[in-house]
């Protein structure tokens, strides 16, 4: 009888204890940012913590996708891993005085960020026109720059160099479209940092409360509204789209463009919404029965039509689909926008908390009809 070759399967790669140990690292990063949002809740504040966070965000991207098409498990590796964490480290120290004296630890940090990836990314004598190519010859020097200048010539060259680091996966498209990616590896680590966003919004509800000279039940309501919210917003992501997402890097005839679109610039927007809506969290907990400023009220209920319109986009981008729900979902939120002037932060909150939960009861019972379930 003859031999019939059983068929050959690959694993799927696993996220190593060294990212989760990286992981670390943002947790204490996204605070930073969300701190420094907190303090100023202004239009250019919003535009100043977004260009910290760019670059810190960037660095996170660079490394998942390094770890996602190379094997890291591996002492060198491994070394070089935490090396880029102690890079990301110093860049989150420097973000509460990084348009004062610690721009140049930032912009220092940063550069040797990408001078490590490099590193690991080339190991050999030429280094090639790619994303971390032009970090390393571009970008890293930018940021390195504009901490040696202050005021408007360091903020001028960091929005600079975070629209070029924005820029870099589109125009050098043509050279990465030959990459493979692992299709469940690289959602994981995505959902992952969607994990840790989220995480902060918990420590924006908890640590006003806790620190409340007394935990009155206007209060205890209000924690109690906002972890609805943030279980909403985790039910949004995780029980239909992270699979989607799966499945539109599984099927994509070209992966880098999912990589791009869906999970680079998409997880941008999730992420800087669910920072946005942290700190709309907290100023509620901490004044529940005031209501909302204007800016507040924009953080938390912009940051969550944010959140939701840009499943709208991912989707597009994957299936050529149209979310109908989320986009419209995202429009109500903004039209509740004006009422949350008006109403307690404790109600406003609530009002938000509801129309998210509708999203996800209407989302299920359609999938159960379609499905027959």
């Amino acid at each position: 009888m003859g031999i019939v070759a059983e068929p050959v399967t690959t694993a799927e790669k696993r996220v190593t204890f060294a990212e989760l140990f990286f992981d670390l690292v943002f947790v204490f990063a996204i605070t930073q940012v969300s701190a420094l949002l907190h303090e100023d809740h202004s239009w250019a504040g919003v535009g100043r913590a977004l260009v910290l966070f760019v670059p810190i965000y960037w660095a996170w991207v660079g490394t998942t996708i390094h770890a996602n098409t190379h094997d890291i498990d591996n002492p060198l590796d491994r070394l070089g891993v935490f090396a880029l964490a102690l890079c990301g480290l110093f860049m989150a120290l420097a973000v509460p005085a990084a348009y004062e004296e610690r721009g140049l630890l930032f912009g220092a940090a940063y550069f040797a960020v990408r001078i490590v990836l490099a590193a690991l990314v080339f190991r050999g004598p030429r280094i090639v026109l790619n994303p971390f190519g032009v970090a390393l010859c571009v970008t890293g020097p930018l940021l390195l720059a504009g901490g040696f200048l202050d005021g408007t010539a360091r903020l001028a060259l960091w929005v600079t160099a975070a629209f070029v680091d924005l820029a870099t996966p589109r125009l050098t498209r043509r050279r990465l479209t030959h990459i493979h990616f692992d299709s469940a590896h690289m959602p994981e680590r995505f959902g992952l940092f969607v994990i840790i966003a989220l995480g902060e919004s918990i420590v924006a509800t908890g640590v006003p409360a806790s620190s409340a000279a007394r935990l009155d039940a206007g209060v205890v309501a209000t924690v109690a509204a906002a972890f609805v919210l943030a279980c909403a917003l985790w039910w949004v992501y995780f029980h239909f789209a992270a699979s989607a997402i799966r499945h539109g890097l599984t099927i994509a005839s070209v992966q880098t463009d999912i990589v791009r679109h869906v999970l680079s610039y998409g997880h941008l927007g999730f992420i800087g919404a669910i920072i946005a809506v942290a700190v709309g969290l907290a100023e509620a907990v901490a004044h529940p029965a005031d209501p909302l400023g204007a800016a507040v009220a924009s953080l938390l209920f912009g940051g969550c039509a944010l959140y939701l319109a840009t499943f709208g986009y991912t989707r597009w981008r994957m299936f050529r689909q149209l979310s109908t729900t989320r986009f419209g979902a995202a429009a109500v939120v903004l039209a509740l926008l004006p009422v949350a002037l008006y109403i307690p932060a404790l109600a406003a909150l609530s009002v938000l908390g509801a129309a998210v939960v509708s999203l996800n009861v209407l989302e299920y019972v359609r999938v159960k009809r379609r499905t027959g379930g």
